[in-house]
């Protein structure tokens, strides 16, 4: 089994589409890490605030298979992928960190670099993982956290235990 963390965003019918996320990821792989929710505006586009956070989840599924679960859970919660990489949407899953591996195998990239990229991905990880080294960098992501020095670190707002975060594990009606 390994460590994977999985970065989740949304744009659009946020906190569904949030709620619906953790419910597929406990559904498929038991209990969750699940960061505090941050909420960002959106990067490389004009368009509504993204609601960010990290999940961690045990796996013995291969990078590939796992990538393919992560596109199909998108799919069934609305997810149309346009040519455009930065463009709203319902739900975006991606893999973050499959256990130490570092690779770039069919154009996925592991550890994604998004992770030194963008705060919106690091705060997250960074709360839940503070003591896990990178697999490339070899730093601790509090300590990449701590030097981050992206502009868009002080955009993120917290969302301090949202109430239509409470129940997820029920369904992804939100309540």
């Amino acid at each position: 089994m390994s460590r994977v963390w999985i970065s989740v965003g949304s744009n659009i019918d946020r906190e569904r589409s949030v709620r619906a996320a953790l419910w597929e990821l406990r559904r498929l792989f038991g209990d969750l890490v699940i960061s505090p929710v941050y909420e960002t505006a959106a990067v490389g586009f004009d368009g509504d605030a993204f609601l960010n956070l990290v999940v961690g989840i045990e796996t013995a599924r291969a990078p590939g298979e796992l990538h393919a679960l992560l596109r199909d859970i998108e799919a069934s919660h609305g997810r149309v992928r346009s040519a455009a990489r930065f463009d709203a949407r319902t739900l975006d899953l991606d893999v973050l960190t499959y256990g130490d591996a570092v690779t770039d195998e069919g154009g996925k990239q592991l550890p994604r670099d998004e992770i030194l990229k963008y705060a919106f991905v690091l705060g997250p990880l960074a709360d839940v993982a503070p003591d896990e080294c990178h697999p490339q960098d070899g730093r601790s992501y509090g300590e990449l956290w701590r030097d981050f020095g992206g502009s868009d670190k002080n955009g993120m707002v917290r969302l301090d235990a949202p109430a239509w975060l409470d129940g997820w594990e029920r369904g992804p009606a939100v309540t």
